[in-house]
């Protein structure tokens, strides 16, 4: 699996991150490490998490997906191989929604343990927390990397002119600056006066700023959880409109010519954009991870990406 270079920084990701969302509560230990394996031996290395994981899901209350990734890395002894990713700032149980100073070095603290490990190589703020100053939450970030249990931090649910504001006092104070974003994206285009609050989608002004502050951009929810695919599967009222039909078509059409999913169309197209976007990949079965992976060989015409990018106006 090719690595590409992180933001600012030397570190080199793969290009595909495994989203480990469910692992731990849809997905059992047994079941998370042979997808954590499958991931690794395809040449994967980038693997994302969060301290909220999966507190929505029946019978769970959040902070189950860390420990199984824990667990693997323990029994598999391949801490050096794995490009780490947690995130703080939701809320869950009884820590409130915010990036106030304190949360954020005792969630870290938790992620920690929880993982079991000595340093997270990417923190994220999960969420923009307007009600923090953002020179408080930075400030944090700067004195967990200064303690060595941070390496490097990312955004996520974040507008491009509170990145740049981030960059500017990162920049001035010499700490730590946001080396990715994490945002909503697919290739269908939300319709206009609509909102996936609290989660956040890309917009033009961020592909401009990612573009432009070389800031690596990430997608989650690339797939919409295989409604592409699936029959039984719903894209929601946000992407149904003529816009979403017209791409939609160009989507199958490029498929077919190329012999493979829409899914892997969508993938590959991410990949190859300007900017790049690197896509959170999720799967519940091993033939599901495996698709997503053989997506890698895909590889779009100019032609085709001209028409994936030009279909419907924008």
């Amino acid at each position: 699996m090719k690595k590409v270079v992180l933001g600012h920084t030397a570190e080199r990701v793969s290009t595909l991150c495994l989203g480990a969302m469910y692992f731990g509560t849809r997905q059992n230990q047994a079941e998370s490490f042979a997808l954590l394996d499958q991931f690794m031996d395809a040449g994967g290395n980038f693997i994302d998490t969060a301290n909220i994981y999966a507190w929505w899901e029946p019978g769970f209350q959040g902070g189950e997906s860390e420990p199984v990734l824990g667990s693997w890395l323990k029994a598999r002894r391949n801490r050096q191989q794995v490009f780490l990713a947690t995130k703080v700032g939701f809320g869950y149980q009884d820590v409130p929604k915010s990036l106030q100073a304190s949360l954020i070095e005792q969630e870290c603290n938790k992620s920690l343990q929880r993982l079991g490990v000595e340093t997270i190589d990417l923190y994220y703020s999960h969420i923009d927390d307007r009600d923090t100053p953002l020179e408080e939450t930075l400030e944090a970030y700067y004195r967990l990397h200064k303690a060595g249990k941070v390496r490097y931090i990312g955004a996520s649910n974040t507008l491009a002119w509170r990145l740049e504001e981030a960059r500017w006092i990162s920049q001035t104070q010499g700490w730590p600056a946001y080396q990715c974003v994490q945002q909503r994206h697919t290739y269908l285009r939300k319709k206009p006066g609509t909102t996936f609050d609290p989660q956040v989608a890309v917009n033009e002004d961020l592909l401009d700023y990612c573009r432009n502050r070389k800031i690596t951009l990430l997608a989650y929810s690339a797939l919409l959880s295989g409604a592409y695919t699936r029959a039984e599967r719903t894209f929601g009222d946000s992407y149904l409109g003529p816009d979403s039909d017209r791409r939609l078509v160009t989507l199958h059409a490029v498929a077919a010519e190329q012999g493979v999913s829409p899914n892997q169309v969508i993938l590959a197209w991410m990949l190859a954009s300007d900017p790049p976007v690197l896509p959170l990949i999720a799967a519940s079965t091993r033939e599901q991870l495996a698709e997503n992976i053989a997506a890698l060989q895909v590889t779009l015409t100019a032609e085709q990406m001209a028409r994936l990018d030009s279909a419907g106006p924008a």
